[in-house]
């Protein structure tokens, strides 16, 4: 009977560390849905040109784009007008805790292992470092609402939680990480490195500088492309270099294809080394960056984020952050 009362209290015992446990990862697994009428900047998707002429621009920054008005294509057949726009195409969750599904609403997608979790480091005499996982959702804003163009210029998919960092082995291993980027080895000099300050400078007057690959701007080094950030300035800063290394990640390894330039028009096409110039981005999480400054509610990558990160991360809930990512499409419709 004593054995009895004993195991009870034991499993008693197990039964509230677990439910401690699992309380204390539901905590902080933290999250919203972004509202596609209040949280995206929807501005953003301009300037938008028909056969060379501007319809709107709402002040919105722009590459440049294919000359003349007329353009075809061959498969399918047709004849059309040269078309160019902003297309939000992607989601982002840049993430602490793994498998916490920030723009699911803070859902613990939690699926029994482990993955290696978020974590700073201040070493003497280097900068603090930081480690991040992260989500990559296919989101076609544009197509679900059958809005602005026909289905010819947008892409014809669902919604889809395509890519977790958590499942990739090179996104915490800076070697294994060389095996898809092995260029990272050019760029390792005090040179190279402080070339990405002419980046830095590029981006936050315009567009990024695509001669200057391995550089994300004010955000840091492009390389390696996983979730280690050498120099931690802040979180939006962090994430912000992180979204846009897996965004250079999926073009090298293909799962992610270009829409812009005369090799758009008819189609999408494979771009292994990112052209930097083809996207613009704003925070959904965790707070909606839609408050216009200079009348722009998003930005080239590599921008300083000190233009606009203001107040956009603070303890407990406001460490998390989630991104809509617009993609730069030329296309013949």
């Amino acid at each position: 009977m004593r054995f009895v009362c004993k195991a009870l209290a034991a499993a008693g015992v197990a039964l509230s560390l677990a439910l401690a446990v699992g309380h204390a990862n539901a905590a902080t697994c933290k999250g919203k849905y972004a509202n596609p009428i209040t949280d995206i900047c929807w501005s953003c998707i301009f300037p938008m040109r028909i056969g060379g002429l501007q319809m709107a621009s709402m002040d919105q920054e722009d590459t440049s784009n294919p000359g003349g008005m007329m353009c075809s294509c061959s498969n399918p057949p047709k004849i059309g007008f040269k078309v160019s726009f902003w297309e939000p195409v992607r989601r982002m969750d840049v993430q602490r805790e793994p498998f916490c599904l920030t723009s699911l609403g803070g859902i613990d997608m939690n699926p029994g292992f482990k993955a290696p979790e978020h974590g700073r480091k201040q070493q003497a005499g280097r900068a603090q470092s930081s480690f991040y996982q992260a989500h990559w959702y296919i989101d076609p804003l544009i197509f679900y609402l059958q809005a602005v163009l026909d289905n010819s210029c947008l892409e014809n998919v669902g919604f889809d939680l395509a890519y977790l960092t958590e499942l990739d082995p090179l996104w915490n291993d800076d070697e294994l990480t060389r095996i898809i980027n092995p260029d990272v080895y050019l760029f390792t000099s005090l040179p190279a490195a402080a070339a990405c300050a002419v980046d830095c400078v590029t981006a936050t007057a315009g567009f990024p500088n695509n001669l200057l690959y391995w550089c994300a701007g004010c955000h840091g080094k492009l390389y390696p492309l996983n979730g280690n950030v050498a120099a931690h300035v802040g979180g939006v800063q962090a994430s912000s270099l992180i979204a846009q290394r897996l965004i250079a990640k999926m073009h090298r390894e293909m799962l992610m294809w270009s829409a812009s330039g005369d090799e758009g028009l008819c189609g999408y096409y494979p771009q292994p080394l990112m052209d930097k110039t083809n996207y613009k981005y704003q925070m959904l999480y965790p707070i909606p960056q839609t408050k216009k400054i200079l009348g722009r509610c998003c930005q080239p990558f590599g921008r300083s984020t000190a233009l606009w990160a203001s107040g956009k991360e603070y303890p407990y809930e406001g460490e998390d952050f989630a991104y809509q990512i617009f993609r730069k499409r030329n296309c013949c419709q």
